[in-house]
């Protein structure tokens, strides 16, 4: 527990649960539900043979499972005919749980647009996405947001929020607007875990870029899924504040067992704290493994397309480049 006891955090329970209830809308859109509502049967025939929803969605808070992507493809952009758009595909990948996954290439290379789909805030024009043996495209939004949670680049909120309102509401799936003792148990764990302990009555305007970020993580950590995805979270981190994320993105997969599969530029960070890495390059998978097996200069050139050496450093291997 922080130095802030239970019953001040409870305190600010009635308010938190009204401030949820006035962003519900709001929070659909940013796809905190995991996506779209599907029918009851689609929903029920991921079930099969996990046992009864109960069940199923412990078994994934627990990280049991993978994520398997086949044949996927999406294109989108110009569609004058002026000029060619994006497209992303044929992409088939298996990625194992537990563990972090880095996802990283060049700009434009797809790898947003990849975890966007995995997360079904982005439809796809062809394949199938399944994490846990549940159907992205298919299953219930209430089921599929018991197995992913998911942090976008754009967190924008036009209502002033502190920051144990925000990450309560990484318990809307659980407690859809009215939180309960243990949902509010959960927010409490999910802040501690990331050291906010101290700052949870802040509002999100008066931290830090490193702090506000955390807080972020901290919602989709809340929310209490097998699989957690997240966007670039180092974007606008100085040098301390980044190390300081995915150190705690390390603690997520190793000490809660979650899965986490995060977008990435800076590949040395990738290689630093990530157990396997996955490569893209014009919208396809060009190398997936450890990351012994992606750290080598001639991989990395072909990614990149430019000059990169890979060295020995006090702490693994080391990429180069000028």
């Amino acid at each position: 527990m922080s130095a802030i006891d239970r019953s001040a955090r409870l305190q600010l329970r009635d308010e938190t649960a009204a401030r949820e209830r006035s962003l519900v809308a709001q929070m659909k859109s940013r796809g905190q539900e995991g996506g779209r509502e599907d029918g009851q049967d689609a929903g029920r025939g991921q079930r099969d043979g996990q046992g009864d929803g109960q069940d199923a969605g412990r078994g994934q808070r627990d990280g049991q499972g993978g994520i398997s992507i086949s044949g996927v493809r999406k294109r989108y952009g110009d569609r004058t005919g002026k000029s060619a758009g994006v497209a992303i595909g044929p992409v088939d990948l298996e990625i194992p749980a537990g563990g972090v996954t880095a996802l990283i290439g060049p700009n434009g290379a797809g790898k947003s647009t990849l975890l966007t789909m995995i997360g079904r805030l982005l439809g796809m024009d062809q394949g199938s996405i399944r994490i846990s043996g549940f159907d992205v495209g298919t299953t219930k939004s209430k089921d599929l947001a018991t197995v992913v949670s998911i942090l976008r680049q754009e967190n924008h909120f036009v209502t002033r929020l502190t920051v144990r309102q925000l990450v309560g509401f990484g318990r809307f799936p659980h407690s859809r607007g009215r939180l309960t003792r243990a949902d509010e148990e959960a927010v409490s764990r999910a802040i501690d875990f990331l050291e906010l302990g101290e700052l949870e009555k802040r509002y999100l305007d008066e931290l830090s870029g490193g702090q506000r970020q955390r807080a972020y993580v901290a919602m989709v950590l809340a929310q209490d899924t097998g699989t957690v995805l997240l966007d670039e979270p180092l974007n606008n981190l100085d040098m301390k504040h980044a190390v300081r994320m995915m150190r705690h993105l390390q603690r997520i997969s190793g000490e809660l067992g979650k899965s986490v599969v995060v977008v990435l530029h800076d590949i040395n960070f990738a290689a630093r704290y990530a157990d396997r890495i996955c490569a893209m390059k014009d919208g396809e998978v060009v190398a997936f493994g450890p990351v012994a097996d992606i750290m080598r200069g001639e991989v990395l050139t072909e990614v990149f397309e430019t000059p990169v050496t890979v060295i020995d450093g006090p702490d693994g291997p080391l990429a180069v480049w000028h």
